[in-house]
């Protein structure tokens, strides 16, 4: 997907009776990764040669390097590093060659991101309803999929769809599949990498995410033609494309016969990327046990429920998700978000955050909105607080025990 953020919206801030929080016992789930010292060194090293374009050297600059190892990473043939997901599904698009006005489906639930790459890519997105459990309702998908040229299934906060459904029904209509993995690096689905099981897979290294280097994108796919068409619009000028590997003939046919978007990664962010790889499988491991720690936590209190994931699915996780359930006013609804405040946890609750980006009534650049009953219903009680994988057992106990704290302070 998309680049996400997870700052608290002023809402989570508001004073009242619930609402005094005691800053000194406040924990900083917004800190992002620390910065590994080979990035450091790497980064100095970079600023002292003044090399930062991806294209001055011959071969093997940091970006090139990059992109190397997350196909390998990922076991894709290809991968392409750019300035930010939101550019790597714009260019997705774009490399399928959509016709101008081609209805793409998206999840209801995603970021304001997602909507927008398909608008630039000058196509029509459709939402699609999304259930309690953060994931595409199937059927309502199957409604929807005739007459659709591509779809973007958005692994919205790592939350896998049933892309068995999604696959097989997309497959049987010749519709290509864009996976918006930015919140799902590291999640497998029947074993297999999530982002590598549709046409292309688009990955986020904005702060908030798995990997950190405040901005940047990566697409992958096993298609040859996408590959070099993406690269040529990503901003391969001239003959600049020779320095991307394995690609020789597709270029050929597309050099000069498509628009430049320049949407490169600089050699300055693959040097933060780049030390991070070998952190992931690590960085899983630990958020998976932090996020289910805490979901076993919640899932004790009958006003709070954390969907559990599907069967083939092994998340990694940087974040929680929960439901307010058992009937919450939107007065009492807020209430826990200010007592959760008091106690030193941020909570997000997606519908009634003032402007959220993922509350898909406020996308007014789409004009006339759908009305998704099951959507809106889902995002009016669906909370969200981050899990960074850094947290002691300590601080998750202590996320919790706030969270749970409020929900008794209120109800």
């Amino acid at each position: 997907m998309a680049p996400d953020d997870f700052a608290p919206s002023s809402e989570l801030l508001a004073s009242g009776p619930l609402g005094q929080a005691d800053q000194s016992h406040a924990l900083d789930t917004h800190a992002a990764e620390p910065i590994p010292a080979a990035a450091r060194a790497e980064i100095e090293r970079l600023l002292l040669s003044g090399d930062l374009f991806r294209y001055t050297a011959p071969k093997d600059a940091p970006v090139a390097l990059l992109e190397t190892e997350f196909a390998e990473l990922m076991g894709s043939r290809y991968a392409l590093a750019v300035s930010s997901c939101s550019a790597a599904l714009f260019l997705s698009l774009k490399a399928l060659d959509l016709p101008e006005g081609a209805k793409v489906l998206i999840p209801a639930f995603t970021f304001a991101a997602v909507p927008s790459a398909v608008v630039h890519a000058g196509c029509v997105p459709e939402l699609v309803e999304v259930g309690e459990d953060y994931r595409v309702d199937i059927a309502d998908f199957r409604a929807r999929l005739p007459g659709a040229a591509a779809v973007i299934i958005s692994h919205m906060r790592g939350h896998t769809s049933d892309m068995d459904a999604i696959m097989a029904l997309c497959d049987a209509a010749g519709v290509p599949v864009v996976e918006d993995a930015a919140h799902s690096l590291g999640t497998l689905w029947h074993g297999r990498k999530i982002g590598t099981i549709g046409r292309v897979g688009c990955f986020s290294f904005q702060s908030y995410k798995m990997v950190n280097a405040g901005e940047g994108g990566i697409l992958v796919t096993d298609d040859p033609e996408i590959a070099a068409r993406a690269v040529i619009m990503s901003g391969a000028y001239e003959e600049n494309w020779k320095k991307h590997p394995g690609l020789q003939n597709s270029f050929c046919n597309w050099q000069n016969r498509l628009p430049l978007y320049n949407l490169r990664m600089q050699n300055l962010s693959a040097a933060v990327i780049r030390p991070q790889l070998p952190l992931v499988a690590e960085r899983v491991a630990r958020g998976r046990a932090g996020h289910d720690h805490v979901a076993a936590r919640l899932n004790g209190s009958a006003l709070l429920s954390v969907p559990a994931p599907l069967a083939p699915e092994e998340r990694a996780p940087d974040s929680i998700q929960f439901n307010l359930v058992g009937g919450w006013s939107d007065a009492e609804a807020r209430a826990f978000q200010r007592a959760a405040k008091a106690r030193g946890v941020s909570v997000q609750v997606f519908g009634l955050s003032e402007g959220n980006a993922r509350a898909y009534w406020n996308w007014r650049f789409l004009g006339d909105l759908p009305d998704l009953p099951r959507t809106r219903a889902m995002l009016m009680r669906a909370c969200d607080v981050r899990l960074p994988t850094r947290l002691s057992r300590e601080e998750l106990d202590f996320i919790a025990d706030a969270i749970l704290a409020a929900v008794a302070d209120v109800r």
